[in-house]
C-alpha cells in the first residue's frame, strides 16, 4: 500500500489521521441496529471504524486495484460489504433491499469530484437517511449551507435545505490527506428536517429551482417564462418579492409555495 499508485481520474485523497476518523463517526452518532453506506473506500481507515459502530456498512469502491488489499484487511469483518463499483451507477434500493435496520445513514470522505451528484442521487432515491456526515472541499460546503442573498446560494443550496438541516462541523487541513490536496476540507452533517410545508409534486419543485436558477444573472421573469407567470408573481407578491428578483434572493419556503401552486 506505500507504493499505491494514487489516481487523480477517481479523486483519490486518503485520510491518514485516525482521531480525526473518530471524530468524524461519533458526528454521525449512529444508533443501534443501524446500516451505513460509505463512497469511496480508500485504504479503509473510515470503513473500519464504521463497522465497529454499525450493525452493517456497505461500502462502495471505484478502484479494482484496491480490491486485493481491502479484501486481506477486512477478510476477518463479517458486518461489511464492499461493492467494487460506481456508486452512481449502482440502484440504492436493490443494493439495500437484502439488509435489514432500523435506521440508515451515509458517512463518507467523498471524492470532490462529485461530491454534488452523490448528494442528488441520496435525495433522488427517497430513501430516509437518519443522518448525512461528509468530508467535501471547503467551498463546496459553503455552497451547500449557504442562505438565500448569498452568492453561493444556488440549486443545490435549494434542494438540501428542503430535506435537511445543515451544518458545517469543523475545518479539515489539507495536510490531513496523502497526497495532499490543493484546497482545505470541511465536515458537513445534513439532519433529516421535518418541514411544516410539505411539497404537492417533488418533480415540479426540482424542475421549477433548476429553471429558476438556469441562468444566475438572470431575473425569475426571464428564466421562468414557460411558467404560468401570473400565478408565480402572486405568490412572490405575497412575501415581498417580485419576477425582477434572481433565485438567490429567494428563500426555501417560497420555492415550495410557487411549486404547490403550479401542481
Amino acid at each position: 500500500m506505500e507504493k499505491f499508485n494514487f489516481k487523480r481520474k477517481f479523486g483519490q485523497n486518503f485520510l491518514r489521521d485516525k482521531n480525526l476518523i473518530t471524530k468524524i463517526v461519533s458526528i454521525a452518532n449512529i444508533e443501534p441496529n443501524s446500516l451505513t453506506i460509505e463512497v469511496g473506500v480508500g485504504k479503509g481507515i473510515l470503513t473500519e471504524e464504521l463497522t465497529k459502530q454499525s450493525k452493517k456498512v456497505l461500502a462502495y469502491e471505484i478502484d479494482n486495484e484496491l480490491k486485493p488489499f481491502l479484501e486481506e484487511k477486512f477478510q476477518d469483518i463479517n458486518n461489511l460489504e464492499i461493492i467494487f463499483d460506481d456508486f452512481l451507477k449502482r440502484d440504492i434500493t436493490r443494493d439495500l433491499e437484502k439488509n435489514k435496520y432500523d435506521n440508515l445513514y451515509f458517512v463518507s470522505n467523498v471524492p470532490y469530484y462529485i461530491t454534488t451528484p452523490i448528494l442528488m442521487k441520496l435525495i433522488e432515491s427517497k430513501k430516509y437517511f437518519k443522518k448525512i456526515v461528509m468530508m467535501v472541499q471547503e467551498e463546496v460546503g459553503e455552497r451547500f449551507s449557504a442562505k438565500p442573498g448569498n452568492k453561493e446560494y444556488g440549486s443545490i443550496s435549494v434542494f438540501l435545505n428542503y430535506y435537511y438541516d445543515i451544518k458545517k462541523e469543523f475545518k479539515v487541513n489539507r495536510n490531513m490527506f496523502v497526497p495532499v490536496p490543493k484546497v482545505d476540507s470541511v465536515v458537513i452533517s445534513f439532519s433529516k428536517k421535518e418541514n411544516s410545508l410539505s411539497l404537492k409534486n417533488e418533480n415540479v419543485f426540482f424542475q421549477l429551482v433548476k429553471d429558476s436558477f438556469q441562468y444566475k444573472r438572470k431575473n425569475l421573469r426571464n428564466n421562468l417564462k414557460k411558467y404560468d407567470l401570473v400565478k408565480i408573481e402572486k405568490i412572490l407578491l405575497d412575501n415581498n418579492f417580485n419576477l425582477n428578483n434572481r433565485a438567490e434572493q429567494i428563500p426555501v419556503e417560497v420555492f415550495i409555495k410557487i411549486s404547490n401552486e403550479l401542481s
